[in-house]
């Protein structure tokens, strides 16, 4: 038996149950690991309050990332051994000590990459590759902009995106993540609380707009972020941190300049094993060359995941989480 935290009914912070559960020997393609860390991220306070349905029904361990070391393969298995230090992402059951994994989620973690880290930054990290590099290809040139750019995601784009020569813009909700913002690569910050970050984003560009706004708050910043948009820019909304963008009039791209709008998931940019590799590849060279640190900002034992769920929605946070099993 080993520790983990469940969810038996769907609802608040309050429905995640810290308890002991069986963990049997890995099945054939299957690995047994034991995590070093849990990633925390907001799709899984999504699955946690029912906005996704969870896969394998009610009761499920929650959390999707997460790092550790092999400690037992199953059949069929050549890629990895016992012993080697693997992380993962997009597959329910990561808030435990030890679990069950299929092989063809696993992707083997580099020598100078620190397993905690890797534990809290498949997630954030692979989403912020495809955003920049798939959904848009950011390049020098580009001005972006950035909602939430000293979240979890937001201080990877900032980092990853000034790499690649962007102007970086980013809103912040306090004078204390404008600061870490800054310290990350943003090289504009709009206190949105304060400021109407569309007049102020026109302001900083001369009126030239961004190229791509980066919006995972979701309901509280549009449509205002269409008005940061150049004609013919992209609108990516790839998070519903306030709760989700409503249903609105297509007209309304047209109005505002011909405009684009998407939302991606990484499920989807990571659907075959080659796309899965190539997004953990990229985020894995990136980390090691120093020009993305991905630092974990807030560590919180197993059994304390409801506080953890409690700060993340609280927007109490900043950069990567995890929980230590």
């Amino acid at each position: 038996m080993v520790a983990a935290v469940r969810v038996h009914k769907v609802g608040g912070p309050d429905v995640l149950t810290y308890e002991e559960i069986d963990v049997p020997a890995p099945g054939p393609g299957e690995l047994r690991i034991r995590q070093v860390a849990c990633g925390i991220n907001f799709i899984d306070t999504y699955f946690r309050q029912g906005m996704y349905p969870s896969p394998v029904g009610l009761p499920f361990v929650a959390g999707n990332e997460g790092a550790g070391e092999v400690t037992a393969v199953g059949s069929g298995v050549s890629d990895f051994k016992v012993g080697d230090r693997v992380a993962y992402v997009i597959t329910l059951g990561g808030y435990a000590a030890e679990r069950i994994l299929p092989a063809g989620r696993a992707i083997k973690v580099p020598d100078g990459v620190d397993l905690a880290e890797a534990g809290g930054m498949m997630l954030k990290g692979m989403t912020a590759c495809y955003l920049l590099r798939r959904t848009f290809k950011v390049a020098k040139g580009h001005t972006i902009l950035i909602h939430a750019a000293a979240g979890g995601v937001g201080l990877i784009l900032c980092q990853w995106a000034r790499q690649l020569g962007a102007t970086v813009i980013g809103t912040v909700g306090s004078k204390e993540k404008g600061e870490l913002a800054k310290a990350n690569g943003c090289d504009h910050v709009i206190y949105y609380r304060d400021e109407d970050f569309p007049a102020r984003v026109k302001e900083i560009t001369g009126g030239a707009l961004c190229d791509v706004v980066y919006d995972g708050v979701g309901k509280t910043t549009f449509p205002a972020s269409l008005d940061c948009l150049r004609p013919l820019g992209l609108f990516v909304s790839f998070g519903s941190a306030s709760g989700q963008v409503e249903a609105f009039n297509i007209n309304i791209l047209q109005t505002k300049g011909s405009l684009f709008a998407t939302r991606p998931t990484l499920n989807h940019y990571a659907a075959t094993r080659a796309d899965y590799e190539g997004l953990a590849g990229e985020l894995f060279a990136v980390v090691k060359s120093g020009a993305v640190k991905i630092p974990v900002q807030h560590r919180y034992a197993l059994k304390e995941a409801r506080q953890a769920h409690v700060d993340l929605e609280s927007r109490a946070t900043t950069g990567s989480s995890i929980l230590v099993p």
